[in-house]
């Protein structure tokens, strides 16, 4: 029996996961096995992942959002994770990165897959440097054991850092802000104290044969991905790239998934060029970029400077992109953070399908257009990407009901309002009338569009996920996390 499902699917099975996966996107399940046999998409699903809804990660599929969340030693409790991890969800994650370093790591991390419908990812490293005490005294023994440890916990997909080598160090010394990946930083000085290669190159191959035995994914990390738009693009930076190639065509050896990760800084004229560059470096495996933030100057802002960047490489062939809230470079995202971040990755996913013309996706924007023209506001708020926040601006200055059936809203009143006065000339003969019989407009019960390209965003149901206050969900907690 296949272990994981790229097995699977190169020995010609469609799996239950690829079915439910062809019932989202709305596609050939003939085709998604394909696609993932050939390494050009992914199915995060580990087999101790039960409450798993399936998700892909390709190209040639509706782009994905991830949301990142965890705590740390200076601030975050067990509580604030769950409610974040319940925000994430609710506001359209296709995926949610536990990337804490506080306490309670392993609590916390077997609830959230316990109940999460959407896949879980982590960063190992960080788990084994707060074992260790700190990143030198890490072995490749201790590295070993956690990442067996969290793929037995039933975590569907790993960044793991293993592209940055020795030789690629002196290449950054010329960078104006050097090495800004936390892993990356993390393997750069253990190799300097050590004096030998990556730990995580050298032991590649027993990962594999762990990925392989639960069906984690591995996701690539960009150790060396640039931090502002002076180091984009440089010899460093595309120099571990072609690691990231080699290494996944070692994965794909041992019948694991593989997935890509990307910068980064990028400023948007170049944007195109990474996603293309690592399209053909790791022979199309899914490419799964943090933003890119296409300019350094935005504090506060960078879920829309990211969000310009993220567009970009969506429409360029990235397939997912990992959010980036206004807190970045800042703090500690909290629950707000985490909507406004999920509402700005959403908008850049859904465009870049848009402008691919990924099957139907347009049309949610067709139908709420059409709301928008005949003044339904009710119709308006239930198509829109963030209903509880459109109605709340919606009715700041018009609250009452009878608003709701207004032909104006308070941006130009009544007398200025360009659709108004648009229908009225039509009606009045002026110009020619719309056709606004189209079969009652837009339909989209019966859209070819991916789930995520129909509304409402949040796509599961967050109320199984547990309350903090119910002490029963929470496993037992474990001496190592202190």
């Amino acid at each position: 029996m296949a272990r994981t499902q790229i097995e699977a699917a190169r020995e010609g099975t469609v799996t239950d996961a690829m079915e439910r996966v062809a019932e989202r996107e709305n596609r050939d399940p003939e085709f998604v096995r394909a696609q993932v046999a050939e390494g050009q998409a992914v199915i995060p699903a580990n087999a101790n992942h039960d409450a798993l809804d399936p998700m892909i990660i390709g190209r040639e599929f509706a782009t994905k959002v991830n949301a990142n969340i965890g705590n740390s030693e200076e601030t975050s409790d067990r509580e604030t994770e769950l409610e974040k991890h319940h925000t994430a969800v609710h506001y359209g994650a296709d995926t949610v990165m536990d990337l804490g370093t506080g306490a309670n790591l392993d609590a916390i991390r077997e609830t959230h897959v316990e109940h999460s419908p959407v896949p879980i990812g982590t960063v190992p490293l960080y788990e084994a440097v707060k074992r260790a005490g700190s990143p030198e005294d890490v072995t490749k023994g201790l590295l070993l054991e956690v990442i067996e440890k969290q793929a037995r916990q039933g975590v569907d997909y790993m960044t793991i850092h293993a592209g940055i080598l020795a030789e690629h160090l002196p290449l950054t010394d010329g960078r104006k802000t050097g090495i800004v990946s936390r892993g990356g930083s993390i393997m750069a000085s253990w190799m300097e104290a050590h004096g030998e290669q990556n730990p995580l190159f050298q032991v590649y191959d027993e990962l594999c044969g762990i990925f392989a035995k639960y069906d984690v994914t591995f996701s690539l990390g960009d150790s060396l991905r640039p931090g502002c738009l002076a180091d984009a693009c440089d010899e460093a930076q595309y120099a571990e790239l072609d690691t990231l190639g080699e290494l996944t065509r070692r994965a794909w050896e041992h019948d694991v998934q593989v997935m890509v990760e990307g910068p980064g800084h990028v400023p948007m004229h170049r944007v195109a060029e990474n996603v293309e560059r690592q399209q053909a470096v790791c022979d199309g495996a899914p490419f799964y970029v943090l933003g890119p933030l296409v300019t350094d100057v935005a504090p506060g802002y960078d879920h829309i400077t990211s969000a310009i960047g993220a567009a970009m490489a969506a429409q360029a062939g990235a397939a997912m992109l990992c959010y980036v809230t206004p807190k970045e470079h800042l703090g500690l995202p909290e629950e707000e953070d985490v909507r406004d971040g999920l509402a700005a990755y959403r908008i850049a996913a859904h465009a870049g399908d848009v402008a691919n013309d990924r099957p139907g996706a347009r049309d949610w924007d067709d139908a709420l257009s059409e709301a928008r023209y005949a003044f339904d506001w009710r119709e308006q708020f239930r198509l829109a990407l963030d209903p509880d926040r459109a109605r709340e601006f919606h009715d700041q200055t018009l609250p009452g009901d009878n608003y709701k059936e207004a032909r104006f809203c308070s941006m130009c009143g009544a007398e200025f309002c360009s659709m108004r006065i648009d229908q009225e000339a039509r009606r009045d003969g002026e110009m020619e009338t719309l056709d606004d019989d189209r079969d009652g407009g837009t339909d989209l019960e019966s859209s070819p569009a991916a789930e995520v390209n129909r509304p409402p965003v949040g796509t599961h149901e967050s109320g199984d996920l547990p309350s903090v206050d119910d002490e029963n969900d929470y496993p037992v907690e474990r001496a190592d996390d202190d």
